[in-house]
């Protein structure tokens, strides 16, 4: 008599808790992670270099939103400060790597494996010191003074000068080398090759990190905070313990992300670490899906994507106005697309995009019947 595994038919169904809190607990998720990596990988000898670096862009903005998704969705601690933190983690980085001789302060140390995670634990570090706030203050109160950060960044960011190098001028961004050879110059393959390589494998490992995080006792922890941070504390969840180490996950994520992020751009300018960089982000969290990491890429690079449209569509539509050959600025159209996005999906479908491809699955499940 054949005997069926019902995990392969019903893939929620688990019968252990092995399964259950298996990194991948499909064969289906196996299969798509591998062909998603391997295409991945394939894309710098399939597309041009500006396409490159917009997807080296999205690339990044994934692993910050990761970080804001850890912290946000996971954690259920609301944040409006996380341009702060990468600002914080790119010039932790261009000081690291910076020249020695330079206007800017600087100790010449280009090996990425070092800037980068120094640039990772600064930002932590930061946010650990921030974190005592989240333990006494939760929902708009926290979000409200999590804004107050953006903008006292942005304050000391303009005027210290010897490490920002000024509003005006900026600074270089930092130089990333591994082992000795520059991934930012033209070699073997070119610099935007290099780089996409270099972003898409560190989100791969960013968000397994991730996955892992969210599946261990410290995820949980998080879940149950987010739930009701109250009954946690009653059933012995440290909840001081939990809010700060969620703090100095999602700050690591940042600080990260923003050494990568102009890594790409090539400089450093204090102003643009604003609230429009943090609102961004919460674009790609709610957008994508909160409380998950896939829906955090998936955001990420749907924002990312959506800017190149608007930058193409934006001049083939007139301005509403008296003088019709105006056109709309590309910001601006940007800024009111992001809006739109965020309470429509927040109106008709608050699970983003995740949700979306989750109503999709279930539908081919049942097809052809309905539920």
């Amino acid at each position: 008599m054949l005997t069926r595994d019902p995990t392969t038919s019903r893939p929620l169904l688990h019968t252990s808790y092995r399964s259950d809190m298996a990194l991948f607990d499909t064969r289906t998720k196996r299969n798509a992670v591998v062909l998603i990596v391997l295409f991945g990988l394939s894309l710098p000898l399939l597309l041009p270099d500006p396409d490159l670096r917009l997807l080296s862009t999205a690339s990044v903005f994934a692993i910050g939103a990761i970080g804001l998704g850890l912290l946000t969705g996971s954690a259920g601690q609301i944040s409006l400060g996380h341009a702060f933190f990468l600002g914080v983690g790119c010039y932790a980085a261009a000081v690291i790597s910076g020249d020695p001789d330079g206007r800017a302060i600087g100790f010449g140390i280009t090996e990425i494996l070092i800037w980068l995670p120094a640039a990772g634990l600064v930002a932590a570090a930061v946010g650990v010191l921030i974190a005592p706030l989240a333990t006494r203050l939760r929902g708009l109160y926290l979000a409200i003074v999590t804004l107050g950060l953006v903008f006292v960044g942005e304050h000391l960011f303009e005027q210290w000068r010897v490490v920002t190098g000024g509003a005006r001028a900026g600074r270089p961004a930092p130089e990333p080398v591994l082992f000795g050879y520059p991934l930012h110059v033209d070699g073997l393959f070119t610099r935007q090759q290099q780089l996409f390589w270099l972003m898409f494998v560190l989100l791969v490992i960013f968000a397994l990190l991730a996955r892992n995080l969210s599946r261990s006792a410290v995820g949980r922890a998080f879940n149950a905070v987010r739930d009701r941070d109250i009954a946690a504390g009653v059933i012995g969840v440290n909840l001081v313990k939990y809010k700060t180490i969620a703090f100095a996950i999602s700050s690591f994520y940042a600080g990260c992300a923003g050494a990568l992020l102009y890594v790409i751009i090539g400089h450093v300018n204090p102003t643009e670490f604003n609230l429009l960089l943090s609102v961004l982000f919460i674009a790609m969290v709610l957008v994508g899906g909160v409380g998950t990491i896939s829906g955090a890429i998936a955001g990420a690079f749907f924002i990312t994507l959506l800017g190149r449209f608007t930058e193409q569509v934006g001049p083939m539509l007139p301005l509403i106005s008296a003088r019709s050959h105006e056109t709309p600025n590309v910001f601006q159209m940007q800024n009111v697309l992001y809006a739109l996005l965020i309470i429509g999906f927040l109106l008709f479908e608050p699970r983003g995009l995740f949700g979306i491809w989750f109503r999709i699955r279930n539908w081919w499940k049942a097809f052809p019947f309905s539920y």
